[in-house]
């Protein structure tokens, strides 16, 4: 028997489905309380989750939303982060802490608070993406909101 795992997204009523970690469905829950499976082979409705299980010919695993309550640390190598980060560096070249915001993810994300120049002119930004700092003139990192603040008001329009 496979073994899959349900990862709750929205409390009660929406799940993404995984194999061995890869995404292979979704399950909701409907008004009639009925659950739908939607996967590659189509959407399928199911009025309990024995029924369910059984056409998967796998036990389901349920992970809550519900994460522990404790004290994160939301910063890297000294700047602060926009949410618990994962796979932490630091780009000795570009002086840059980066992270990822999930442990599987690939997108890099700059810790700190920076300053963009698009073609309207200079923007806030806290926690930019890496391929965001790299494509713009920018200024930072900055580890408070007032550093940033500061050199925003000095830079030419």
């Amino acid at each position: 028997m496979n073994k899959i795992n349900a990862k709750e997204i929205l409390k009660d009523k929406f799940w993404i489905v995984e194999s061995q970690g890869e995404k292979v469905g979704t399950i909701s829950l409907n008004e009639d309380r009925q659950y739908m499976l939607s996967n590659t082979t189509g959407t399928r409705f199911f009025k309990n989750v024995k029924q369910l299980a059984k056409n998967l010919d796998a036990e389901i695993t349920w992970t809550s939303t519900e994460t522990p309550v404790h004290d994160v640390n939301l910063e890297v190598h000294g700047f602060p982060t926009s949410c618990t980060p994962y796979n932490p560096v630091f780009d000795v070249q570009k002086k840059l802490a980066l992270f990822t915001k999930s442990a599987k993810s690939k997108s890099l994300y700059c810790a700190g608070y920076f300053i963009i120049r698009f073609d309207k002119g200079w923007v806030k930004s806290f926690c930019p993406k890496l391929i965001t700092v790299e494509r713009y003139e920018t200024k930072g990192p900055f580890k408070t909101d007032l550093e940033m603040k500061q050199v925003l008001s000095s830079v030419p329009k």
